[in-house]
């Protein structure tokens, strides 16, 4: 998508902040951040994302990074990863880290928490197969633990593969020894998190945010 050149009398305005719920002045300062990525391009790569300092530094950079290129969060049935995004794809892919209205109806607050919820499932669901197996699962806590230098690698998947076994007695009740545990299942993952409060978590600060905190 082209740059878009005003905050107000664009269509492209009009039709984005429908789309994600952002306001113009949400909007606009979101495109200044996206320029700045960019080099004043009209789309991002994946390296773009090496000049944000902080993200750097974070344990799961790589889900993050990859969670602006997955086709599912576009759009509901999108699928497989993208190349580039332009600022539509990087507009909404923001819009789930947008704070809940105050004004929102009790249904509309359930929606934007199953967007939320779905997108964080989408990110540790790194093969696209609609689960969190094992093997995600316990990359997710390597990272997150040897990183920071807290465990050694193999105390990291002992821990993984324990807490996969304590979310299937969870989510799937009592198995059998011979049962084979697939993975968490969207549906899964929303009764796992059932009363954790996501919806202000997973949002960023618009109007005094920099490209340093974009993603932290």
């Amino acid at each position: 998508m082209g740059a878009l050149q005003s905050l107000h009398g664009q269509p492209e305005y009009i039709d984005l902040a429908e789309k994600t719920g952002f306001s113009y002045e949400q909007i606009g300062i979101l495109h200044k951040r996206f320029n700045q990525l960019s080099h004043n391009g009209e789309t991002l790569r994946r390296d773009h994302f090496d000049e944000i300092p902080d993200l750097a530094c974070n344990p799961i950079r790589a889900q993050i990074v990859e969670a602006f290129f997955d086709k599912r969060n576009f759009h509901h049935n999108g699928k497989g990863t993208a190349d580039e995004i332009g600022f539509e794809e990087f507009l909404v892919v923001m819009s789930h880290f947008r704070p809940p209205s105050l004004h929102m109806t009790e249904e509309q607050r359930e929606n934007v928490r199953r967007e939320k919820l779905r997108f964080l499932f989408n990110m540790h669901d790194t093969d696209n197969d609609g689960t969190i197996n094992l093997e995600e699962y316990r990359h997710v806590v390597e990272e997150l633990l040897s990183r920071s230098g807290a465990l050694e690698r193999e105390t990291a998947k002992g821990i993984a593969d324990a807490a996969m076994l304590e979310v299937a007695s969870i989510s799937m009740g009592k198995m059998e020894p011979d049962e084979f545990y697939e993975g968490i299942t969207f549906e899964h993952f929303l009764k796992l998190l059932d009363g954790f409060e996501i919806e202000s978590k997973m949002s960023v600060r618009f109007l005094n945010m920099d490209t340093t905190t974009l993603c932290k």
